[in-house]
């Protein structure tokens, strides 16, 4: 009897082995099964709308119940609301509650937004898909993440300051804006970090705190310019940086999309103050220029100094020897030189000392002078001998030409143009440079409140900004070399004219001027053009009756 019932006991042990393992082979179940992935772009413009698909397949053979999905945007997306259910407008960690899932089953969810960064910013969206398998009490989840890169920034961000200022002296700095982006940008601030030693004397618009600006609502081809007035102070010779960042907030967060520094030189002021030209120490001439020296002389010891006399010598390749006027000096023209003895000139006979004397002439430079020209002057006080140089300016000139058929773009509208409505022209720009490299070379120019920009530029990476108050568009062109090809931009507007300006040829672009530093002199060289008109007299197609306003 205790056999048969041990041998019973075994008989049912392993009756309930084979079905515990029957069960747990039933029920394991691999979470691999399920495939999740996100698709989208690989890259994005800044604000540009990025969708996201999230899809998710069933590959096994058992129907997956209460699934949940949820979706985490990148970082700083301005969310795009599908109108959901689960989701909130302005978390970026969104859920969704979905059907179950059946063998073989493959399903896709979409989630848009916004991107939000500085160039080249990675921005990693992430999903996950919570699940259980029929008839399996464990939970199961399945993850994945994507990277989209914000490839371009469309907007315009320069500073526009001096590459050398005296210590102590008032100066003015600006920070332009523009934006080319096609979404309207809102909350914007810019912020300035100033070098040490600078001191903050007012701004326009007026600074919070001192050092930061909120920008107004930014549409496309839209943008501004902040001025700072300040006094910087330093070693002479000493480099300042100065860095500005352009962002905007959302919520407390400040979101960084441009960024910008730039270096200003701490200049030494003039020590040399025994030459002028032109009643200035270190006159900086043009092309042509007609020249007065003012050459003075001053005995700073106690020893009397006694027939003296003074040369000067000039280089003939850049004067024009036909134009002198000396008063009592004799010019010897195949010299270039200038000569003033004791004879002529009391000071020159006795000079005490603390005593001092002058002599002045005037001379035209000629029209054609060569590459990277300087003006060389010798001097000498019977043993003493100095040098001055003074430089040339190179010579900048601005082309601007208007079209309606020529050109990269295709205009449209009534031509000639049409009281209320709307015409198109092509504007371009082109300017030339003559001896010696520019810097910081800007196109600025003003448009009439009845033309407006379109947003079309060529080439699309031109710099070009607008002031919307000031009406000011500026070229930021940079660094042109005195070989360089001259640099040109084409851009597109658009002009309605009102009922005053009929039976007009009215200007289009004016007041168009090239500003530039010449990297040979540090000064200041400009261009000014003609404006152009709807008269168009660089487009042979169009005649100048199809220039008045209908």
């Amino acid at each position: 009897m205790r056999k048969k019932l041990a041998f019973v006991m075994v008989v049912l042990s392993l009756i309930l082995l084979a079905a515990a393992f029957w069960f747990l082979k039933r029920n394991v179940y691999s979470k691999e099964v399920l495939r999740i992935e996100i698709l989208g772009p690989a890259e994005a413009e800044l604000a540009g709308e990025v969708d996201y698909i999230v899809k998710y397949k069933n590959n096994g053979n058992i129907r997956l119940e209460e699934p949940r999905l949820v979706f985490e945007f990148p970082e700083y997306t301005e969310i795009i609301s599908n109108g959901g259910s689960g989701e909130r407008k302005n978390s970026l960690r969104q859920e969704k509650e979905l059907d179950d899932i059946y063998p073989g089953e493959e399903k896709t969810v979409s989630f848009k937004g916004r991107l939000l960064g500085k160039e080249n910013a990675a921005k990693t969206a992430k999903a996950w898909l919570s699940y259980r398998p029929k008839n399996i009490i464990a939970q199961y989840e399945s993850a994945t993440t994507f990277t989209t890169i914000i490839k371009s920034v469309p907007l315009t961000f320069e500073f526009d300051i001096p590459s050398k200022v005296e210590p102590g002296k008032e100066s003015l700095f600006r920070v332009n804006y523009f934006s080319n982006l096609n979404y309207p940008l809102s909350g914007l601030r810019v912020k300035v970090e100033y070098p040490s030693g600078f001191e903050f004397v007012e701004s326009l618009p007026r600074a919070l705190g001192g050092n930061e600006w909120d920008i107004p609502l930014l549409n496309k081809t839209e943008g501004g310019r902040i001025g700072i007035t300040g006094k910087l102070g330093g070693e002479i010779g000493e480099t300042k940086i100065f860095r500005a960042s352009l962002g905007l907030w959302k919520g407390e967060k400040f979101i960084l999309l441009k960024e910008i520094t730039r270096g200003i030189e701490i200049a030494r002021p003039s020590i040399f103050i025994s030459m002028k030209i032109n009643d200035l120490p270190e006159y900086i001439a043009n092309p042509g220029d007609y020249l007065h020296y003012d050459i003075s002389f001053k005995n700073t010891g106690e020893k009397v100094f006694e027939d003296l006399f003074l040369v000067v010598q000039l280089e003939k390749d850049i004067f024009d020897f036909d134009t002198v006027q000396s008063g009592l000096g004799q010019v010897q023209k195949e010299a270039g030189s200038i000569i003033w003895d004791h004879n002529t000139m009391p000071q020159l006979k006795f000079l005490p000392g603390m005593e001092e004397g002058k002599v002045e002439f005037y001379i035209k430079l000629k029209e054609e002078l060569p590459q990277s020209p300087l003006i060389r002057t010798k001097i000498s006080l019977s043993f003493i001998r100095e040098e001055f140089i003074n430089k040339i300016n190179t010579e900048l000139a601005l082309l601007q030409k208007g079209y309606f058929n020529q050109g990269p773009f295709k205009n449209s509208g009534p031509l000639p143009p049409q009281v209320g409505q709307q015409t198109t022209y092509t504007v371009s720009w082109q300017v030339k440079n003559a001896y010696s490299d520019v810097k910081n070379l800007k196109i600025v120019a003003v448009l009439p409140p009845q033309v407006r920009l379109t947003g079309e530029f060529a080439p699309p990476d031109a710099r070009l900004t607008f002031d919307q108050q000031s009406r000011e568009i500026i070229w930021e062109i940079g660094d042109l070399l005195s070989k360089e090809a001259s640099p040109e931009v084409f851009f597109q507007i658009a002009f309605m004219p009102d009922i005053s300006q009929k039976d007009e040829i009215v200007g289009l672009v004016v007041s168009a001027r090239a500003i530039g530093e010449d990297v040979w002199t540090g000064k200041t060289v400009e261009s000014d053009a003609v404006s152009v008109s709807t008269d168009l007299p660089d487009d042979p197609s169009v005649s100048e009756s199809q220039g008045v306003v209908q």
